[in-house]
């Protein structure tokens, strides 16, 4: 009954479409009855009594409940059809908007695959449940009440005799259900892992081709797919044995119904018109009363989705807070602030005490995994702090909204993140509705106008997936034209030059001059130019601040900073 219950909670949002099918269903299993009914006249009045008049109106019965049938039965599969199908965009508009809600570290630990397998498959599944699920319990129910009772009316006797063996088939029915879940769940696992491949495959083919992998990654897919057509055949296995019993009692029952009737008529007990319409309605009676012994199993098989779905949304989302953050005026203060990664054991931060003055430039440098990036990432609460605070302004930046925290940053990093749109769209992202002028304006201050002018469709040109139609440098300066067109007064450039040839970073190096101009600027930096025209450089070693100060003061030190310049930047100086 939980099971229902659950059910019918899905359904809720949609119950005036769910009603009006259920009615339709309930007109078109009273029409079913009328046909069993009907064989009685049919075989005593027309066939045995000769009666004219009745020949001609029984074929126009019969027309009117089978076009009645039709026209009931498109209603309700329609009905049905757009409520699942409602069921599904909310369902799946839910799961999107709650999944971009969840912190970083969710999707540290769950795979984008897996996340678009239960968008995808998982709901699918659920619209398979409503679409037979609710529509096969009302009208196949009422079905098999209506004709049975016909059956009980014509001969209640026969009746009790068809219908005991019911009840064991229904529970052999139940048991296979349980089965069925267990398989259900395995098969959305392995769904889910197909996802999980084919989302990392595309993402990373230029490295399988790099190294030819192709054969050995198509082999891996097949050992997948092979896992996953084991579940569903064990699926199949089990909903056609279900059948398989019912088939076999329906037998049964028919059977003996055949041979006790077959006697009542021979010792002139029963008209074989009675019994012709008793028959009639114990063969329709089965129908429904196999798809009802289905119902079970459809009710089994959408368990394990329905628990993934539901566990998705009970995921707890970023804690916003509840207070507007003004735009700073003072600086950015670090208080004693650690942090660890729910996956790790040992703290990537530990006691950082750092304050940021409006307008200055910071750039930290050290080796990796020193907690560079961690720390700029507690700046727009990406990660809340294990322990301490980080204020802005003296205000505990964790009481702000996303809204005004996340609005006062910009943020350029290493790995460009641009969308399948055009050029114009995603210089805009930050900034919906911005007028043309200010695009442009802004493209010309990352130095990337020159560039798009040159494109068949300049702005208006689709960039595709990931921007991969553009080379490094030009994905790199539109994004610094989105940071330029947003105008955020703190700026944080996570390596955002490590990864181009000598003639990109040059291009990219003055728009990022352009971007940093009067703004309160944090730089994770592995280029000497970038460190050199900082005010203050930090040095993190092991999650701490081991040196502090300008460049020719940490230099002139002789500590980790001269160890790593002379490793890391002296090359590029002498370049």
């Amino acid at each position: 009954m939980e099971d229902y219950r659950k059910i019918f909670r899905l359904v809720r949002p949609y119950w005036p479409r769910v009603v009006l099918a259920i009615l339709a269903g309930l007109i078109v299993s009273g029409l079913n009855a009328a046909l069993a009914w009907l064989a009685k006249p049919a075989m005593d009045d027309v066939l045995i009594k000769k009666d004219a008049r009745l020949l001609v109106l029984l074929p126009l019965a019969l027309f009117l409940i089978f076009l009645g049938r039709g026209i009931f039965t498109f209603c309700q599969e329609y009905l049905m059809a757009s409520a699942s199908q409602k069921l599904v965009m909310h369902f799946r508009n839910g799961l999107y908007s709650r999944s971009i809600e969840l912190p970083l570290g969710y999707f540290g630990k769950n795979s984008s695959g897996e996340m678009i397998s239960k968008v995808i498959n998982d709901v699918t599944a659920l619209q398979n449940l409503l679409s037979f699920t609710i529509k096969d319990l009302f009208k196949e129910g009422a079905t098999a009440l209506a004709l049975l009772g016909v059956a009980f009316w014509r001969r209640w006797d026969l009746a009790l005799i068809s219908i005991t063996v019911l009840p064991l088939a229904l529970y052999g029915v139940g048991s296979l259900g349980k089965r069925m879940r267990r398989i259900s769940r395995r098969a959305q696992e392995k769904i889910s892992h197909i996802t999980e491949f084919l989302s990392e495959s595309y993402a990373g083919i230029k490295i399988i081709k790099a190294f030819c992998r192709q054969a050995g990654e198509a082999g891996r897919f097949e050992e997948i797919t092979r896992d996953y057509y084991r579940e569903n055949m064990r699926a199949t296995r089990v909903s056609q044995f279900a059948a398989l019993i019912m088939e076999a009692v329906g037998g049964l029952g028919i059977a003996f119904v055949i041979w006790y009737g077959g006697r009542l008529i021979i010792r002139g007990v029963m008209t074989a018109g009675d019994f012709t319409s008793f028959l009639t309605a114990i063969f329709l009676v089965y129908t429904p009363a196999k798809r009802l012994a289905q119902i079970n199993i459809g009710i089994q098989q959408a368990r394990p989705p329905l628990e993934r779905v539901q566990k998705l949304l009970s995921e707890p989302g970023e804690q916003d807070g509840s207070a507007d953050l003004p735009p700073i005026r003072r600086s950015i203060e670090f208080k004693n602030v650690s942090f660890v990664y729910a996956s790790a054991r040992q703290k990537a931060l530990h006691g950082i005490n750092l304050r940021i003055s409006k307008g200055e430039i910071i750039a930290i440098v050290g080796k990796s995994g020193g907690g560079k990036t961690t720390l700029a990432n507690l700046l727009p609460r990406f990660y809340v702090p294990t322990e301490g605070a980080v204020c802005i302004d003296d205000v505990d930046i964790s009481t702000a909204t996303f809204a005004s925290l996340r609005g006062q940053f910009g943020i350029v990093t290493q790995e460009v993140i641009l969308f399948n749109d055009t050029i114009a769209a995603n210089i805009a992202y930050g900034k919906p509705g911005a007028a043309s002028e200010e695009i442009v304006a802004a493209a010309q201050a990352a130095y990337a106008h020159d560039f798009i002018a040159e494109l068949p469709q300049g702005y208006d040109t689709m960039i595709g997936e990931r921007g991969m139609r553009l080379s490094g440098g030009q994905r790199q300066r539109l994004s610094i034209a989105r940071a330029i067109l947003k105008n955020p007064p703190i700026l944080i450039l996570d390596e955002a030059t490590s990864s181009l040839d000598t003639a990109s970073e040059m291009m990219v190096q003055k728009a990022l001059e352009n971007l940093m101009a009067n703004r309160t600027t944090i730089v994770i930096a592995h280029r000497l130019s970038t460190v050199k025209k900082a005010d203050r450089i930090l040095v993190l070693e092991k999650g701490r601040i081991a040196e502090s100060g300008s460049h020719r003061e940490l230099y002139a030190r002789g500590g980790l900073y001269k160890d790593l310049y002379d490793l890391q930047f002296s090359a590029q100086e002498t370049a």
